[in-house]
């Protein structure tokens, strides 16, 4: 519904406690009534969500300013724990509710491992919403799983710290990927009620020939996909090692990543179109509304004993 638009005010009922329970403040029993619908405000509409619109221009931003090559735009949100770079501890901001953090604001660090018992906690809530699914609908959670070898080589351009990723199906051996992710940015939110936070990263994903030489170092991935809708949700176990006898480190990661970039390009190209109807010049905003509620879900549902 377009935010300049004032259609008629909607009515939302609610109802107070039935009769046979309700006591009046001196605890007496009395009778009530239903509490008349109400408008969602004065101007018949509710009022525009700031959080989301800020995640919304931000990702919009990145996207309309990203670099003039050919790739792929990549949009996720990870969730992890916000440190202080000098304690290493979880920060802690004065305030109540989830908050997003003003870039390059406070010195801190994401760390997106989680323990195995938060992997298997979350293992056990995705099969249990995808066993409960309806089948053959439009909003059925789809699985697969995936092992998958990377490989990262220098890049012959861009910054020092950039990298080639060579991506491979570890049971067949297919290269499914080659290509030089840029960062683009990176927005934090700090969720104080909850274990974990989480960020949201726009990353470009430039595709390049298959490097020479040998990598600088490779790591292995377990993935347990979930798809729902326009959204996928992966959880992966990662095992890195920097050099075929160094000892091998082993991660666990959450992720939510919006499936299909041409869709995410083709909105934000025409997000507040006037000359658009209301559906498309929304459907940008609908799109990230849709992917903050999802990371907002699983931060919610995040257990206690986050490393």
């Amino acid at each position: 519904m377009p935010r300049s638009a004032s259609p008629p005010p909607m009515k939302r009922a609610r109802l107070t406690q039935s009769p046979a329970t309700s006591t009046s403040t001196n605890g007496h029993m009395r009778d009530s009534q239903p509490l008349p619908p109400l408008s969602l405000s004065i101007l018949g509409v509710e009022p525009l969500d700031e959080f989301i619109k800020e995640i919304a221009d931000f990702v919009h931003h990145m996207i309309v300013n990203r670099p003039d090559v050919a790739g792929t735009v990549e949009v996720e949100a990870k969730i992890g724990v916000l440190r202080d770079k000098a304690s290493g501890q979880r920060i802690n901001l004065p305030v109540l509710v989830e908050s997003i953090i003003a870039p390059d604001s406070i010195d801190c660090r994401f760390e997106s491992n989680m323990s195995v018992n938060q992997h298997k906690h979350y293992n056990s809530l995705l099969n249990n919403l995808m066993t409960n699914s309806q089948p053959a609908s439009s909003s059925q959670l789809k699985y697969s799983h995936l092992h998958l070898f990377d490989s990262f080589y220098p890049a012959a351009e861009g910054p020092a710290q950039d990298k080639i990723r060579v991506t491979r199906d570890e049971q067949t051996k297919t290269v499914t990927a080659c290509v030089r992710k840029i960062r683009l940015g990176d927005l934090n939110v700090y969720s104080p009620k909850r274990a974990a936070d989480w960020r949201v990263s726009v990353n470009l994903e430039v595709p390049v020939q298959h490097p020479l030489g040998s990598p600088t170092h490779t790591r292995r991935k377990d993935r347990m996909s979930y798809a729902h809708e326009e959204f996928n949700i992966d959880l992966t176990k990662v095992t890195s090692a920097t050099s075929p006898n160094s000892p091998s480190q082993t991660l666990y990661e959450l992720e939510l990543e919006i499936a299909r970039p041409e869709i995410l390009l083709a909105t934000a190209a025409t997000r507040g179109d006037v000359n658009l109807p209301e559906h498309e010049r929304s459907a940008f905003d609908e799109l990230i509304r849709a992917f903050v509620n999802n990371a907002r879900i699983l931060v919610r549902n995040s257990s206690d004993g986050w490393q």
